[in-house]
């Protein structure tokens, strides 16, 4: 199984995958890790990515979750995939893949942003809610609640 914990960058995908991945003994991915530097320098500059920038990107993770498909056990991904291209590309409706949406409050991400350390700029915030295209049938959670409560409702809802 798949889970992709997904939401806009200071959503908490990282903080609730994690939790998620070591709470069903699971391995943890951070789709972070998969962009080239060219995208992470662009992000860090403040620079919305454009769909060419994404799409290498996605396909690269799409290949990935094929693999982990492949596995026994869970495996969680943290990653945007804030459009429905996005998630096609990434095989996000394949059997043995589950979708969570992290999804809140614009002030509260916005904060959060602001006080980590991150290589996305704050300002890119308002350019990755406009893009956002919730799925249909993503579990949506609340980014306001505590992780605890957040990785127990995952659970509880996918059963792992």
């Amino acid at each position: 199984m798949v889970i992709i914990v997904m939401g806009v960058s200071g959503s908490g995908k990282t903080t609730v995958g994690r939790a998620l991945a070591h709470a069903v003994d699971g391995e943890f991915h951070d789709a972070d890790d998969f962009h080239p530097p060219a995208n992470v320098d662009k992000m860090r500059r403040g620079i919305p990515l454009s769909d060419s920038d994404r799409d290498p990107w996605a396909r690269t993770l799409g290949k990935a979750i094929g693999e982990w498909l492949k596995r026994p056990g869970v495996t969680v991904l943290a990653c945007s995939a804030l459009t429905s291209r996005i998630r096609q590309a990434l095989g996000a409706d394949r059997d043995g893949v589950h979708t969570v949406l992290l999804h809140g409050d614009e002030a509260l991400i916005a904060y959060r942003m602001r006080q980590r350390r991150h290589f996305m700029a704050p300002d890119l915030l308002e350019s990755q809610l406009a893009l956002l295209e919730p799925p249909v049938d993503a579990l949506v959670l609340d980014v306001a609640r505590p992780v605890d409560e957040l990785v127990a409702e995952i659970r509880g809802a996918l059963g792992v």
